[in-house]
Order: C-alpha cells, then sequence, then structure tokens
C-alpha cells in the first residue's frame, strides 16, 4: 500500500482513459501499467504494447463488472470463465469471434500472470493452464492468381504522379511479402537497386533482415523516386521512401484502406489489404517449388523452425530462389521467365514435396498476422 504507481510513457496510439481502480496500487490496472513498463524496458514494439494493453483492458473490464479488482482474486476457474465468455460472444453483425481473435485476447493474460507470479505479486499462475484454442489449419480464403495480381496492378492511373506512388508500393509488397508497418517505415537508403535488396529495419520482434526485391518493383520505384517523390517533401527531407502527398510517412491504417480499394476495384470477389500481398507472395513461391524455409525468411517468421536461416544462406542464394519462383520477380511476363529442367538448390524436387505440417505452420502464421491487421484497421 502506498508504493508510488508506475507511469508508461504512451505513444501516439496508447490509451488514456484508465480501466478497473486506477486508485488501488494493488490493482489490476496499475499492474498491468507495471507490466507494460516491464515489457516496454525488454523491447517490445509500440505495436506490440498497443495490442497487449488493448486486451488487458478488455479482460480488466470485464472483471470490474463482477467485482473483481485485484490479482489475487483471479484463479484459473474465472480465467476459463472469461474464455467462455468470448466464444460466446458476438459481435455487432451476429458473428462469432474467431479463434485466432480468441487465441489473441487470452495469450497477453498468460504473459501478464506469468509475470506476475515470477514478481511474487501471486504465489502461483492461474493461467498456466489455461488451454488456448487451437488454430485451424485452412489455405487462405483470398490469395490472388497472378492474372488477378495483375489486374489490381493495373487499377492504379500511372498516368497520375500519385498512381505512379502507388503501383510502386503495391509492386514492393508483392516481391517482398513485407508488412505494412515495414513498408511505411522504409527509408531512400534502405533499397540497394545494385544488388536488388531491401533492408528491413526493426521489423516484427525488432529485428532486421535483408531480402530480395524483384526487378519490377525496383522499375516502379525509380520511376516514383525520379518522377513523383522529390514534389513530395515539404521542409526538411527525413529520408522517408514512401510520402503521401503532404510529405509524411503513411498512416498505417490509411494504407490498408488504399490498397484494398485497389483490390476492390479489381472486382475479383476477393477482399483483403495489404497482408493478402504478403499471403500471396508465400502461396505463389510455394507453388513455385520454392524450399519453405526460403519463404519463411522472407516473411521474417522468428518462431517457426529454421530461424538460423541467415547465418546459413547467403543472401544470393535467397535471390536466386526469388528470381526463380517468384512471378513478379522480373519486369518479363512469369510464363516467359520459367526455364525447363533448371536446378536451383533451394527449390523442390517434385519427389520432395514440402512438409505438411511445415505448410500448415506457414499458412497459419499468416492467417494470425491477418487477423491482426484486420483488427487493428477496424479500430479506426
Amino acid at each position: 500500500m502506498g508504493r508510488k504507481v508506475s507511469t508508461l510513457k504512451r505513444g501516439p496510439h496508447r490509451f488514456l482513459k484508465p480501466v478497473g481502480n486506477p486508485a488501488d496500487p494493488d490493482g489490476l490496472y496499475v499492474y498491468m501499467l507495471r507490466y507494460l513498463e516491464h515489457r516496454s524496458i525488454r523491447g517490445a514494439t509500440e505495436q506490440s504494447l498497443f495490442s497487449t494493453e488493448r486486451y488487458l483492458r478488455d479482460f480488466i473490464t470485464w472483471c470490474e463488472v463482477r467485482s473483481l479488482e485485484r490479482p489475487h482474486e483471479i484463479t484459473k476457474a474465472i480465467l476459463e470463465s472469461y474464455q467462455r465468455h468470448l466464444f460466446y460472444y458476438r459481435k455487432a453483425n451476429g458473428q462469432p469471434l474467431s479463434y485466432v481473435s480468441q487465441r489473441g485476447k487470452l495469450s497477453p493474460l498468460k504473459g501478464w500472470f506469468k509475470w506476475l507470479t515470477r514478481q511474487n505479486v501471486l504465489p502461483s499462475n492461474p493461467a498456466s493452464e489455461l488451454e488456448l484454442p487451437r488454430m485451424q489449419r485452412r489455405v487462405p480464403r483470398h490469395v490472388l492468381t497472378v492474372d488477378e495480381v495483375e489486374a489490381v496492378m493495373r487499377e492504379a492511373d500511372t498516368g497520375d504522379p500519385l498512381g505512379i506512388r502507388d503501383r510502386a508500393v503495391l509492386e514492393t509488397l508483392y516481391s517482398t511479402g513485407i508488412r505494412r508497418m515495414e513498408i511505411v517505415n522504409l527509408e531512400l537508403t534502405d533499397i540497394d537497386r545494385e544488388r536488388g535488396t531491401v533492408l528491413i529495419r526493426a521489423g516484427k520482434g525488432r529485428k532486421d533482415r535483408l531480402i530480395p526485391i524483384g526487378e519490377r518493383a525496383l522499375f516502379w520505384i525509380d520511376g516514383y523516386l525520379t518522377l513523383v517523390r522529390p514534389k513530395l517533401v515539404v521542409g526538411v527531407d527525413d529520408q522517408t521512401l514512401f510520402l503521401t502527398r503532404s510529405g509524411e510517412r503513411f498512416n498505417l491504417c490509411w494504407l490498408s484502406n488504399t490498397v484494398a480499394r485497389y483490390i476492390e476495384r479489381a472486382n475479383l470477389g476477393k477482399r483483403g489489404a495489404c497482408h493478402l500481398f504478403r499471403h500471396t507472395m508465400a502461396t505463389l513461391m510455394l507453388e513455385n517449388g520454392c524450399d519453405i524455409r526460403f519463404i519463411q525468411a522472407m516473411l521474417g517468421h522468428a518462431e517457426l523452425s529454421t530461424t538460423q536461416i541467415y547465418t546459413q544462406v547467403a543472401i544470393r542464394v535467397l535471390k536466386q530462389m526469388h528470381a526463380a519462383t517468384h512471378p513478379g520477380a522480373s519486369n518479363r511476363r512469369a510464363a516467359s521467365e520459367k526455364t525447363s529442367g533448371a536446378s536451383t538448390s533451394g527449390t523442390r524436387d517434385d519427389t520432395a514435396p514440402a512438409d505438411e505440417a511445415d505448410v500448415n505452420d506457414l499458412l497459419a502464421a499468416l492467417e494470425r498476422e491477418a487477423e491482426e491487421e484486420r483488427r487493428d484497421t477496424s479500430r479506426h
């Protein structure tokens, strides 16, 4: 009692209104702030902190209605009751929460209560045996074909300067499969035209990675840099690659909505935004025979099984795999690029298909990321 309450520096997207009882130094809300501070010190990204706080707030609000105010009042039975609440919850459109969403809301609780136990706030962890919903292993519903990608690309009006910029953005997403946060944060020096690579600085989990980018994407980036970007720069140039008409860095939700409109205009009967190109890149490369380890390296999936690939595989080899299996790697049509009988060390033989479990893991990871992007976009 009477302890000083820690305050956490808040970024542009953090919450301001407290939940629960902020005046209680031993209450759930105060311990949530301490946990977020701990994660911030440990290097968690702003997006990760936002998501964690969002779902812990949901839980604290649920607890408040039931007069549960302090960590020691939370038992395994109460957590299971909250899990049932999520299972039976219905959104405004009458639809239930997906298993991905349910899992996303419960996972931060496990981390929080584990930390509370390690801090000796709780004698035992009530969430240690909480079973999370199993992930559904399914092929993404809205992966684009090569022809459908071309249809989306054609929707960008390249007779207009901003259309050239948007085409460069779309081509970059398709060629590299990078996350929307990663493309928003690209700087001019991250693109190496001579080597055909792009450096992703402090991607998800604050990890850098160097990945290939195709000739076609570089062609459109060059056009944007020559014809468009100089006119968008306002004041001091902060070196951000892609700029709005006001000379600013893209807003994440604005970017998602802009990409979604291009997909909608193509009238494909499919929906999606930035992450659709990430899904599409991974799926097309997999279908064209790329070893799944190289796709994992491109995507930056640190949680998957071959996390040491960058200590084993040179960027030169990764570029070869990208050129051999990505339909949009070159300015030429994919059909005229393929050379029958070509042999590359990172492509699979017909007799050695990708392991089904690894493919399922890859698709499940992509689906989780897509769900996170949809949730982040829908809150605005």
